[in-house]
């Protein structure tokens, strides 16, 4: 049995920024188990691959939700990263953080040490950004954080349609404003993909990283979780764990593990004949997530991605490019434009959130279209419906249930109505208008009513699932404000399940941010040196 100060179990983005800077110390032994492959990968470090991954089981765990009444009894697609850097390594780069908003509404929830004043300092810790400094931005973090390398004219024209429809322009999504239209920053570097395991986990001789190892179960000791059973190669090992267990394996499957190993609602967990370690019925409750509409638009300009013959020629141009330049449609991230809307005048923040993406993007890509054109997602950024997940089986190979319950508050149908006709403003702007060939979906809906019934056909998530082992100290919470699992000794959860409520943006670097504080909150609890 081999033995470690520290052992994350979940290679994602917040378990590699806790693992890369705990390691930091060389008097520390830390290792991280990973139930997919390593990230050195083509598919993985070409940005374009996204297209490839997503919409398949290729570095991804591709789960459904259960049938949700909200989506007309649909069940909807949650991909989740199956690799060294989780769900950094099959995303679109996009580097957001929210809204100061939201992290002040989490301390006044009681959560102490986690406001917008709190936060800002890791989300710079981690950042290096090749275009934006002063007092909103790092530049010396490990997290690259570039302008898009594309170069396409459709994010101009992109721009255009958002001047014409009245709406601002806005450079950096995370300075002192986050309202407005404007062109994503993504993590890459020179053109690839700069994932969390790019960033944090530099090789260092006291740093273990295995791969293709899926955790089964914490092993505890009474009440102090001491080490980890996983599979490996058809082997069952065990490792331990001297100083804590840090669990890092994302909203969906961090709780998971935590039921399959007895930590959970003590009722469910006997009816799947589980020995209780601790009844905290507050795990995989509160699972939030945003809802997601997408418009489709046909157009024939071979700019945009598509399926035709001269769009392949174009691509076998572009590999070339890429290879020579790490430049041009393989640096894409699909999402290139986008930007963050208030519902009414008075919304104290963004309601709505836009991806204009540089292709047609049907049903997460599982539906081709002959030709070319491009989408627009609509999200909600704040919805009220709140799912939960739980386990389907005690066997820690079958995926969990997965209920995010959308669409379940009616407030949610009413605002994505508002939603879908702001993003519509934009998408019947003459620039993009005169361009279009056709509309795939959408041509026909224009009652608040077929509006409704449209989006309860076609939405689903936009893949930001937390809250899970949300942080808090009433009876539903799972960890406290340091990130410790309620009752339990050595055991801390890392990750985007430990967010009370959803943030205004994309998950991934807040989840690193996470990881960030987390390092620092376990240096000094653990008297460690900084």
């Amino acid at each position: 049995m081999k033995e470690f100060d520290y052992i994350v179990i979940g290679g994602g983005s917040g378990g590699c920024a806790v693992a890369g800077r705990l390691a930091q110390d060389p008097a520390l032994s830390v290792c991280v188990l990973e139930a997919g492959k390593g990230d050195d990968q083509t598919m993985i470090k070409v940005p374009f691959c996204t297209a490839l991954m997503l919409p398949t089981s290729l570095n991804n765990w591709a789960f459904e939700t259960v049938p949700q009444p909200g989506l007309n009894g649909r069940r909807g697609y949650v991909p989740r990263g199956r690799a060294l850097g989780g769900s950094s390594s099959i995303n679109a780069m996009i580097y957001t953080r929210g809204h100061p908003w939201d992290y002040d509404h989490w301390a006044a929830l009681g959560n102490d040490g986690w406001s917008w004043r709190d936060v800002l300092p890791y989300f710079r810790k981690s950042e290096h950004n090749e275009n934006f400094g002063g007092e909103y931005h790092g530049q010396d973090g490990p997290l690259n954080v570039a302008n898009l390398r594309s170069m396409n004219p459709f994010q101009e024209i992109f721009l255009e349609a958002a001047r014409q429809t009245g709406f601002k322009l806005i450079e950096d999504f995370n300075g002192a404003d986050q309202e407005g239209i404007g062109i994503y920053q993504v993590t890459q570097k020179n053109g690839e993909r700069w994932n969390a395991a790019r960033a944090y986990l530099a090789s260092r001789p006291n740093l273990t990283v295995i791969t293709q190892a899926r955790a089964r179960r914490i092993l505890f000791d009474g009440k102090r979780a001491v080490g980890v059973e996983f599979l490996r190669g058809g082997e069952i090992q065990t490792f331990k764990a001297r100083r804590e267990l840090i669990l890092g394996a994302g909203a969906v499957q961090s709780p998971q593990l935590l039921m399959l190993s007895g930590i959970g609602a003590g009722n469910e967990l006997r009816k799947f004949g589980i020995p209780v370690i601790h009844d905290l019925p507050g795990v995989g409750k509160n699972l939030q997530d945003h809802p997601d509409y997408i418009f489709n638009y046909r157009a024939k300009s071979l700019d945009l991605l598509g399926i035709s013959m001269a769009g392949s020629l174009r691509l076998i141009n572009e590999i070339g490019r890429y290879r020579r330049e790490r430049t041009g449609m393989m640096t894409s991230n699909g999402a290139e434009a986008g930007g963050f809307l208030r519902r009414f005048a008075d919304s104290p923040v963004p309601d709505f959130q836009l991806h204009f993406v540089v292709g047609m993007i049907d049903n997460h890509a599982r539906k081709l279209h002959m030709g070319h054109g491009y989408s627009c997602h609509v999200c909600l950024l704040r919805p009220k419906s709140i799912g939960s997940l739980s386990l389907a089986s005690a066997d820690p190979a079958a995926a969990p249930a997965i209920d995010p319950k959308f669409f379940e508050h009616p407030d949610d149908l009413d605002a994505m109505v508002d939603g879908f006709k702001l993003a519509r403003k934009i998408m019947d702007a003459p620039a993009l208008a005169r361009l279009r060939s056709g509309e795939v979906y959408t041509a026909g809906v224009h009652t608040d009513d077929e509006i409704r019934e449209e989006l309860k056909n076609r939405s689903d998530t936009i893949y930001h699932p937390v809250g899970t082992c949300k942080m808090g100290s009433d009876t539903m919470a799972v960890v406290d404000s340091r990130l410790r699992v309620h009752g339990l000794e050595g055991l801390r959860v890392v990750d985007a399940s430990i967010m009370p409520t959803l943030i205004g943006g994309n998950t991934n670097a807040p989840t690193m941010m996470i990881g960030e504080k987390a390092a620092d909150m376990m240096r000094m609890d653990g008297g460690l040196a900084a």
